[in-house]
């Protein structure tokens, strides 16, 4: 009976150890929490005003993926976007899918689901702009997929259609995809 009782306390103890006024040490430290200012004179972020609103076409709301494979590209494909999306694919995309889009990637050597090879060399996805067209690749990036995260909340929607120009340009070797002035003609490229 006794060791009984003491298995139970060895076991209860590291739970008890919880309760003790060190397990919220790291959340009530002497730190700048976000959005503040270790000047008492500035405070930090200013509020936003009443009855603001966010800059038109930062967001875009695309309801799922069928929405945004309709999407047209309204970015045109020139060398100034296709530089920007080649910093923006560098530090999102090239952990998982590597430098040359293969699927490579450091962190994609480490996935049981590998990542898709986003170049033209390979048999699953030939990228084809009629199969796959641009609306789909930026609705991907978007909303994410098996293994690969949204990253709508960290690129803009413009950003996600720079790192579509670069893939198109760069990863596929100039394959185009829809072009810019077809969407400026149907209107902002948007999902309805």
């Amino acid at each position: 009976m006794r060791k009984l009782s003491l298995v139970v306390v060895l076991l209860l103890a590291p739970s008890l150890a919880h309760a003790w006024p060190w397990s919220r040490d790291m959340a009530n430290q002497i730190s700048v929490k976000p959005q503040k200012s270790v000047d008492e004179a500035n405070p930090g972020m200013t509020a936003f005003p009443k009855r603001s609103v966010p800059v038109a076409g930062t967001t875009v709301m695309v309801k799922d993926a069928d929405a945004a494979r309709k999407m047209l590209n309204p970015i045109p494909a020139d060398d100034k976007s296709v530089e920007q999306g080649g910093r923006l694919y560098a530090i999102y995309c090239t952990p998982c899918h590597g430098k040359s889009g293969t699927g490579d990637g450091l962190v994609g050597d480490k996935l049981i689901m590998k990542p898709w090879n986003l170049t033209n060399s390979n048999e699953m996805h030939n990228w084809d702009p009629k199969d796959y067209p641009d609306g789909f690749i930026w609705g991907y990036i978007s909303l994410g997929g098996a293994v690969m995260p949204s990253y709508a909340n960290d690129l803009s929607a413009t950003e996600r259609w720079h790192v579509v120009n670069y893939m198109r340009k760069v990863l596929q070797k100039g394959q185009a995809g829809q072009a810019a002035t077809q969407a400026t003609s149907t209107g902002s490229g948007q999902a309805k």
